[in-house]
């Protein structure tokens, strides 16, 4: 294999590569959207390696067309991607003599700030608050409703209600729609009560507007995603009536090129070392450049090893039914990897296939009971949700008794809070306030 030339990788796995997954264990946990920025820093330190990005082409380019949906097993992804501004700097830039004018408004809305949370609410206690601040409660309060003057409108209210207040007084409302706009807000769960105003469609109409909560515009966003495996259903050609059967492939069109070069002609011996040294470390790098790319074909046979395990354990999964209990241990035994090793191979990477994109960690999830997962049952609550009844959406005790004769199982209620939570449903009676809304 020429030095100058491009090395092509293959997954075909040699025992002596081992130890080069221990040496490359950074290569094999990284994600698809985070692989390149690793090979970097390996590249900075060798002078013969030079890494070719694949970036420039489109994200993803599965075998068939398909539309990447929303994971409606397991919980959401976690948004790791940060706001462009944080929420508490822009309001401390807000803070101006025109709206706080005396340095105890200052010392106040400087105190509203800083407990305000990610939501945008103040979830503090209020009266706690003044004291530490040896002011009233009600000259606290006073100084606190002038946050309705400041962006994104809303922040610094206690509940979603007061939020709504604040960014009326802000609207374009007037007269009696502004005093009908009040009153919804009040009762918004018995809107409906006031179709026969004459206001009632422009007021619904702007407080549709409203944000709740209201900091929501600095909550983070989905970051983007590369799967690393795709396994969809295939139409086999040969095949004397069509037939399907679930194809599988890496995501390796994406995985920049690892080219080992000649040294630079730049590259000098700078720190004066005796020659024999000089070529002892030149044949290290070379060698580690070889092993760099040993280390990535080890990657991609391993998460290879892995989608082909995935099809075979969550066959029915793939053909629209259920995941089946799968523990990394088992899958681990199966292909002949430590449980830690199968742990970082499936860390921050992604599967996509019929039904959308999934976490592929979202495939290993315990049994509750016999074949019944976990996961199988946030699936089936999910589906309770969506078609509930929008004027009497359903408690979790009444989600529980479902989920018992569905699976034939017996959990306690508090493990459906846990799930509805984890799925980011709303509970009851907060959903039947969305509800009314929505109307």
């Amino acid at each position: 294999m020429s030095i100058g030339g491009k090395l092509r990788t293959n997954t075909t796995i040699k025992p002596r590569l081992s130890n080069t997954l221990k040496n490359w264990l950074p290569i094999l946990q990284s994600g698809a959207n985070e692989i390149e920025e690793v090979l970097n820093d390996f590249a900075k330190e060798n002078p013969y390696i030079e890494i070719q990005s694949n970036r420039t082409q489109s994200l993803q380019k599965p075998l068939k067309k398909t539309q990447s949906l929303k994971n409606p097993v397991t919980d959401k992804i976690e948004s790791l991607a940060i706001a462009q501004e944080n929420l508490h700097e822009m309001l401390i830039d807000q803070i101006n003599p025109k709206i706080f004018p005396t340095e105890t408004s200052r010392k106040i809305a400087m105190c509203v700030i800083e407990n305000i949370n990610q939501d945008g609410f103040l979830d503090s206690d209020i009266a706690k608050l003044a004291q530490e601040l040896s002011v009233s409660i009600e000259e606290f309060d006073r100084v606190r409703s002038r946050f309705s003057l400041l962006e994104p409108c809303g922040v610094g209210a206690k509940d979603a209600q007061e939020a709504f207040y604040f960014q009326l007084q802000e609207s374009e409302l007037e007269g009696e729609a502004y005093t009908l706009a009040s009153k919804i807000i009040k009762d918004l769960a018995n809107h409906a009560t006031y179709k026969r105003n004459p206001h009632y469609q422009k007021v619904m109409r702007t407080i549709k507007l409203f944000k709740n909560p209201p900091a929501s515009d600095f909550n983070a966003k989905i970051p983007e995603i590369i799967p690393d495996i795709f396994i969809f259903e295939h139409l086999k050609e040969d095949s004397l009536k069509p037939t399907y059967e679930l194809e599988v492939r890496i995501n390796d069109i994406y995985y920049p090129n690892i080219m080992i070069e000649g040294l630079p002609k730049d590259f000098k011996n700078t720190d004066g070392i005796e020659q024999k040294k000089a070529q002892d470390f030149l044949k290290t790098k070379l060698k580690e450049a070889k092993d760099l790319v040993d280390a990535l074909d080890m990657r991609k046979a391993t998460i290879l090893k892995i989608a082909l395990a995935l099809r075979e354990n969550q066959y029915n999964f793939f053909m629209g039914g259920e995941i089946h209990p799968m523990k990394l241990k088992d899958i681990a035994q199966d292909l002949g990897y430590a449980a830690s090793t199968i742990s970082r191979a499936i860390a921050n990477k992604y599967l996509e296939c019929d039904r959308g994109i999934f976490p592929i960690k979202s495939f290993f999830t315990a049994a509750i009971d016999g074949d019944t997962s976990n996961a199988s049952i946030k699936d089936f609550i999910l589906g309770l949700v969506k078609n509930e009844n929008k004027k009497k959406p359903l408690s979790d005790v009444k989600i529980l008794k479902s989920v018992e004769e569905k699976f034939g199982i017996k959990i306690v209620r508090r493990t459906i809070t846990k799930y509805r939570q984890q799925l980011n449903i709303a509970s009851s009676s907060e959903r039947k306030k969305l509800y009314e809304m929505s109307l």
